[in-house]
């Protein structure tokens, strides 16, 4: 014990030696803070300097201090905040950070922040206990107030539901937590609810006016459904559309549906969806699995209608009748429904080549349309007959329709010298023409106020006779129009309605004039065969006397022409060779035509087509002489046709006798009292204008004439000089007001305004009332000349 003392004494002498003794080897600061670097350098020593530069320390410190921060600030806190406190580089607490996360499983580090289960179990309890209180609770609520991410809030209150938190979560949206309490309420407010539904409910509206929860809403509500609580169907899932049906519903529906199948026979498709049955196509077919049905496109209906269509056709065609089939059947069906409808019934029957559908609703037997065309026999015999004699263009077959154009086309000018004759017909005529009456034969007068160009190509189709489209086509002989056979069925067929009178006579129109195409030509070749024809024909000396009058007044009228100038003989040729060189053409290809079985009653009535016809038949030294004098009649001058009539009277066998001065003077005297005679029964002005002036022309000139409308002016204006003044005043004055009320006509015709429709109408009665009062003096004026005509020629003995 002694010896303990004194060595304690001895280190105590020792250590007070030392404290006062001077410090020989003492290491700077400096110094210090080399060595120090220069063992971290080398990485013998594990020591991090704080961001002062002050101090080191080491990571094991570094880790005690993280944990002591994470103790003090409650189990969370930013890696940011401990960067602060424990005054080091960041890196180095983020590493030491992570390294505390790793090896202990109690410790979390979520977004920067350290948070050990401390922190969660005492956020588990509060959790809890706003549970509690509100029932249920949001995940996403609680990431707002305690500023973590939803699927580590979720996964760690997961974990201690049962435990700290008293409730349970939903299993279709894992970010709800409710109570069985909550739940419980819940499904007792949505079975109470939708057990009072009675018809189809939109899941949606329930939810926005009840304020459930969304998702609980559709689990609970479904397991109340299967298990058998709620007697109803969800229709649309988890969807916005999702619609409640519940089974008293359903069965009123099927009830309805059943009822109306059984007692109407059909079902409207549109009546279904308004009924609430969203597809009723595969509803339909799911309910009535063994009925059958006829499915259309508004409806589909039973079988009872279907044979009740059936019955209806039979009865129909066996009866020789008509049945319209829409009463039958539903008002709500289409055109196209009531189609298929009774198509299917034709088809179910044995009479179907029977039964022909018109008017889309209506069945016609076959015998029925036969009798209706049986009541057109007789009328169709009489108007065969009638239209041989009237129309002999029917008579011409295809294969002369064929060669007709042939020889058309191999005889027709040439193009140059239709463009000569164009150029040489081109004239200024006047605003108004009249009725032109050389012969006794009147013509209207018309105003012309057309282009050139549409002026030439009427004289075109003038100068041929017939368009160049019409030129390959045969007339169609037409029995009778729509209107009528509509007339005549209604009479004959007094029991059915104005729309099978319609749709009949539709059909009938193409058969109808199919057969009296086949009765008319029966008819003609039996006219044609019959001897008594040949009686009715006129005799040769007959003919002959005829043709020459006509051929003596062509020349006296072509002499009349003469005087003109170079563009008015053209007009005036033309329409001589349209109107008295056309009547003896028709004359002698009549004459020619008896020979072959083809002549008319009125050879006025022979067409160019009938004329090319009878040309084709002919032997070829006939056929020359007469297919120059048919082309004349296209030509510009007689010239040509005189020349050649005198050949194709050879060859018929007629001679042609010129008059002399003395039959020319009878022929001048019969044709002036035959004008006269005209132009004392005639009350038009425009015709009163026309004779007129052709009865002075002719007893200033001693000439005839025959002379178009269109050529009025021209013959006023060659009378100037040749008939007193105020005759020519008195006749130029009526030609102007003649012109005025053709144009006050016309243009009252086009006025629509009431003020200018008037004004017009003003003019036009005061140029009819000057009209009425000149006219007298304008008949006076030939009756005039013939008297001083008269003097002249026979002066009185003095």
């Amino acid at each position: 014990m002694a010896a303990g003392w004194e060595e304690i004494r001895r280190l105590a002498a020792d250590f007070q030696r030392a404290q006062f003794a001077d410090s020989v080897q003492r290491l700077s600061e400096r110094n210090c803070i080399e060595i120090i670097s220069k063992l971290i350098q080398e990485k013998k020593l594990d020591v991090v300097h704080t961001l002062d530069g002050k101090e080191y320390i080491t990571p094991t410190q570094i880790s005690k201090e993280i944990r002591d921060e994470l103790y003090i600030h409650g189990g969370r806190i930013n890696i940011v905040d401990l960067q602060l406190s424990i005054n080091v580089d960041w890196v180095h607490v983020e590493s030491r950070a992570c390294d505390i996360a790793k090896s202990d499983k109690g410790i979390q580090l979520v977004l920067g922040q350290l948070i050990d289960d401390t922190y969660l179990d005492r956020l588990a309890d509060e959790v809890n206990d706003k549970l509690q209180e509100a029932g249920l609770i949001s995940v996403a609520e609680l990431c707002k107030i305690y500023d973590l991410p939803g699927d580590f809030l979720s996964e760690e209150l997961l974990k201690r539901l049962g435990k700290l938190i008293q409730g349970e979560m939903d299993p279709y949206n894992r970010g709800v937590i409710f109570t069985p309490v909550f739940v419980a309420r819940h499904k007792a407010r949505i079975r109470g609810l939708f057990g009072a539904i009675t018809r189809p409910t939109p899941v949606s509206i329930m939810i926005g006016m009840f304020g459930f929860q969304e998702h609980l809403f559709y689990s609970v509500l479904e397991e109340l459904v299967i298990s058998g609580r709620l007697k109803g169907n969800v229709v649309g899932g988890r969807q916005d559309k999702a619609v409640y049906i519940p089974d008293i519903y359903t069965k009123t529906q099927n009830t309805w549906v059943d009822s109306f199948l059984h007692q109407n026979g059909y079902l409207e498709f549109d009546a279904l969806l308004r009924l609430g049955i969203p597809d009723p196509n595969n509803y339909i077919k799911k309910r009535f699995k063994s009925n059958k049905l006829l499915f259309l496109r508004a409806a589909c209906i039973s079988q009872m209608l279907v044979d009740q269509v059936e019955a209806s056709v039979e009865e129909a065609v066996n009866s020789a009748t008509w049945t319209d089939i829409q009463p039958i059947l539903p008002s709500c069906l289409s055109v196209e429904d009531v189609g298929m409808v009774i198509n299917q019934a034709i088809r179910n029957t044995n009479v179907h080549s029977s039964a022909r559908v018109l008017g889309d609703t209506f069945v016609v037997s076959e015998k029925f349309i036969s009798n209706c065309l049986k009541f057109f026999d007789e009328a169709m015999q009489h108007k065969a007959q009638k239209d041989v004699k009237n129309n002999p263009v029917f008579l011409i077959s295809e294969e002369d329709l064929k060669h007709a154009s042939m020889l058309n086309e191999s005889t027709a000018p040439s193009k140059k010298e239709k463009k000569e004759a164009e150029r040489k017909t081109k004239t200024t005529v006047g605003s108004g023409s009249t009725k032109a009456g050389g012969g006794g034969n009147a013509r209207e007068i018309r105003i012309r106020k057309t282009k050139k160009k549409g002026r030439r190509d009427e004289e075109s189709d003038e100068e041929t006779g017939m368009s160049m489209q019409d030129r390959g086509k045969q007339p169609e002989a037409v029995f009778m129009s729509q209107e009528d056979l509509i007339s005549v069925l209604g009479e004959r067929v007094s029991d059915c309605p104005e729309e099978i009178l319609y749709e009949l006579a539709e059909h009938l129109v193409r058969p109808l004039n199919k057969t009296y195409q086949e009765i008319l030509r029966e008819v003609s070749m039996s006219s044609t065969s019959t001897p008594s024809r040949a009686n009715k024909k006129k005799s040769t000396k007959d003919l002959q006397e005829e043709i020459t009058n006509l051929y003596n007044n062509i020349r006296l009228f072509d002499k009349g022409t003469k005087l003109f100038s170079e563009e008015i003989q053209v007009l005036i040729s033309k329409h001589i060779l349209k109107t008295l060189c056309t009547d003896v053409t028709n004359i002698l290809f009549n004459f020619l035509a008896g020979d072959m079985m083809m002549s008319v009653e009125n050879p006025k009535t022979i067409s160019s087509e009938v004329r090319v016809k009878i040309l084709s038949k002919l032997p070829e030294d006939t056929r020359a002489p007469l297919m120059k004098l048919h082309n004349c009649l296209n030509g510009r001058t007689t010239e040509d046709f005189l020349t050649n009539i005198e050949a194709c009277t050879e060859v018929c066998g007629f001679m042609l006798k010129k008059g002399d001065k003395k039959k020319e003077r009878q022929v001048l005297f019969l044709h002036r009292q035959a004008l006269m005679e005209q132009l004392k029964e005639s009350e038009d002005p425009a015709l009163v204008l026309h004779l007129t002036s052709v009865l002075l022309f002719q007893a200033s000139t001693q000439c005839m004439l025959h002379a178009p409308g269109r050529c009025v002016p021209q013959i006023i204006n060659i009378l100037t000089g040749r008939i007193p003044t105020e005759q020519q005043q008195i006749l130029s004055t009526y030609q102007n007001l003649v012109v005025k009320q053709l144009v006050s006509q016309s243009m009252n015709r086009k006025q629509e305004e009431a003020d200018q429709s008037e004004e017009w109408d003003e003019e036009a009665r005061s140029v009819q009332h000057e009209l009425l009062v000149l006219t007298p003096q304008v008949k006076d004026l030939p009756l005039a000349q013939k008297k001083n005509t008269t003097t002249e020629f026979f002066p009185q003995k003095i």
